[in-house]
């Protein structure tokens, strides 16, 4: 009889004993009784027969993780404090009995680079980790392209990474048209038809070029020879659920892993790479077009300057883009006369308007009610907004210029890749002339014929409450800035009462990078390292007691710092009562000993947090 410790894949256990008659190699998939359901786990240990009684192996799947998944799963378990079975469960398995197809094309490159390009690829393939910190437009995908070119000539495989949001059918169709049936994409929008179609191209070998989200990182891929990170500073990279892993953090450690060269690439890069890796700068564009910045200082609202622009840029036959910011700055529901706001009844939190829909929406547990035609407090029907929305920004317009195509471009109108794919059809081929959205708008999009470039709300995202919200307001403002201009002069406006710190910037990220590594340094990453634990009950009273259990114990590790213990912003989420305590140290190692050694029950770990609410 052998005996081994299994994994349970998805499970908060630490690996459980089982016996088998058979001779199993290690990381293969099995299936397994676990309380009476058959579960799927993985062989991580042969052992001695243990002093208790040990249920049977029921079945030795067709499927196995490779030996360097094996070590790339302990890894997030450790470093991101969650189960081995949870680290697993982020993996795709490899499939026994398949032919490989170690066929690879590699055909007459069609790409062309001009002499700064040429040296950016030599630059990135002589280092390990490298940071390509490109302009838009300066031809970063070409650089990437031949980088792939050559890893196929190696008659290896690439992981292209890009943010969900980035992953826009004008990349997909390049991608395609360069490299034919080599190239797949990979991401939560595939239908499972086309996840299972690109599953089997993955699994036999045929797909050489893997693009998509973080997720593409699990699959099972052999003969890896490169790993891309493009828009390396996106917050989309981290997951917002257990493991709450970064996926430009791992991408790197894997390529440490697989000893493989990993390229970040970003026209905003975070503070974070910037000081960590070794970078080579890529100035202008292909483009000879040039910005005029215009600055106004109001409150974010669609103002007569706004429209002033607009007009004129409709009147020319150009088109525009309208920016608001996203998430942490949603428009409330107040009473004009009493000042009440509607919260969620689950969270604490004010619910988004929601105009198409007729309804308030809280946008962390998705509760919804329809839009309350008076206040609930002191029956007063001045109800309105304070913040502008899409759905409102394009009302307006339309009413002002009711002869203009405008469409709403955000992710309550946008959800499907097929949308995606119509939407960015239309504005290209002129039957829109304005698009009005969220972040969605900055993201790799190719806007052929943009000549403003509106953008709402810098002073919200410059007050949010985070170390990074300078960098963040910055960069988005530059992405933004990015598509216009493609095809002829541009005008960006900017509605800010930030404009000197703005003007001094917008033009020179790189000085921005430098003067915010003086406010960083010895406070934030990456010159310290952050560790975020989070304690929600529907008892709060409870959920506080274990913070403060945890907090005792943790201010006995001398080399870590506990930065705050209280209620965390958002203090209510799903019913549920939140507390968290915040850590900071010089190594990871020393937050991660003092956490696993404190950890209670209730404790949920965010190592390298990016969101504080």
């Amino acid at each position: 009889m052998y005996y081994y410790k299994i994994s349970i894949i998805g499970s908060l256990l630490e690996p459980l004993t089982y016996q088998s008659e058979e001779n199993i190699s290690l990381y293969s998939q099995v299936t397994v009784l676990l309380n009476n359901k058959e579960k799927k786990g993985v062989v991580v240990e042969e052992t001695t027969q243990p002093d208790f009684k040990t249920l049977e192996i029921l079945e030795l799947t067709t499927q196995y993780y490779s030996k360097k998944q094996y070590e790339l799963a302990n890894f997030i378990a450790g470093y991101y404090i969650c189960s081995l079975g949870e680290a697993f469960a982020l993996m795709l398995p490899f499939q026994n009995d398949v032919d490989q197809d170690n066929s690879f094309e590699a055909k007459e490159s069609q790409i062309v680079l001009s002499e700064k390009q040429n040296q950016a690829l030599s630059f990135l393939q002589k280092n390990r980790v490298a940071l390509l910190f490109g302009d838009t437009g300066s031809g970063k995908t070409e650089i990437y392209m031949k980088y792939f070119e050559s890893i196929i000539e190696q008659k290896k495989r690439v992981i292209f990474l890009m943010p969900e949001i980035s992953l826009t059918p004008q990349m997909s169709k390049r991608l395609e048209e360069h490299f034919g049936k080599q190239f797949i994409m990979w991401h939560s929008k595939l239908t499972p038809k086309q996840k299972k179609e690109a599953l089997e191209k993955v699994y036999y070998g045929r797909a050489k070029i893997i693009a998509g989200a973080r997720s593409s990182l699990f699959l099972p891929i052999k003969d890896l020879g490169l790993i891309v990170v493009d828009e390396e500073h996106d917050d989309s990279y981290k997951s917002s659920s257990r493991p709450r892993y970064n996926a430009r953090d791992l991408a790197v450690y894997m390529g440490k892993l697989y000893d493989i060269p990993v390229v970040l690439g970003s026209a905003t890069p975070s503070l974070n790479s910037y000081v960590k890796y070794p970078y080579i700068r890529l100035k202008g564009g292909h483009f000879s077009a040039k910005r005029e910045f215009v600055y106004e200082a109001r409150e974010e609202s669609l103002t007569p300057l706004i429209f002033h622009y607009l007009k004129s840029t409709i009147q020319q036959e150009k088109q525009a883009i309208v920016f608001l910011p996203t998430r942490a700055n949603f428009k409330y529901l107040v009473c004009k006369d009493c000042g009440a706001t509607y919260k969620c009844p689950y969270c604490s939190v004010g619910m988004s308007i929601h105009h198409k829909a007729n309804a308030i929406k809280c946008h962390y547990c998705n509760y919804m009610q329809m839009i309350p035609k008076q206040c609930a407090e002191c029956g007063s029907e001045h109800l309105s907004s304070s913040r502008i929305g899409t759905a409102e920004a394009l009302k307006e317009i339309e009413e002002e210029m009711q002869d203009v195509k405008v469409e709403q471009f955000d992710r309550d109108t946008i959800t499907t890749a097929n949308k995606l794919k119509k939407a960015l059809k239309r504005f290209n081929d002129r039957e829109v002339d304005i698009l009005v959205g969220t972040q969605m708008l900055s993201k790799g999009h190719d806007y052929h014929d943009v000549e403003l470039a509106v953008i709402l709300g810098v002073d919200n995202m410059l007050s949010i409450a985070d170390y990074r919200a300078r960098e963040k307001a910055l960069s988005s403002l530059i992405q933004v800035a990015g598509r216009s201009g493609r095809a002829s002069d541009a005008k960006v406006l900017v509605q800010t009462f930030n404009e000197e710190f703005i003007k001094a910037y917008i033009e020179n990220y790189e000085d921005f990078l430098e003067y915010e590594k003086i406010f960083r340094e010895g406070l934030y990453p990456p010159y310290k390292k952050l560790c975020r634990v989070l304690f929600a009950d529907k008892n709060g009273l409870k959920a506080q007691e274990k913070m403060r259990e945890m907090e005792e114990c943790l201010k006995k590790f001398v080399t870590i710092e506990v930065v705050g213990a209280k209620k965390c912003a958002v203090e209510k989420v799903a019913n549920k009562y939140r507390f968290e305590i915040l850590l900071r140290s010089d190594k990871a190692t020393d937050l991660i000993k003092a956490v696993k050694s404190c950890k209670n029950s209730m404790a949920e770990i965010d190592m390298d947090p990016i969101d504080f609410a």
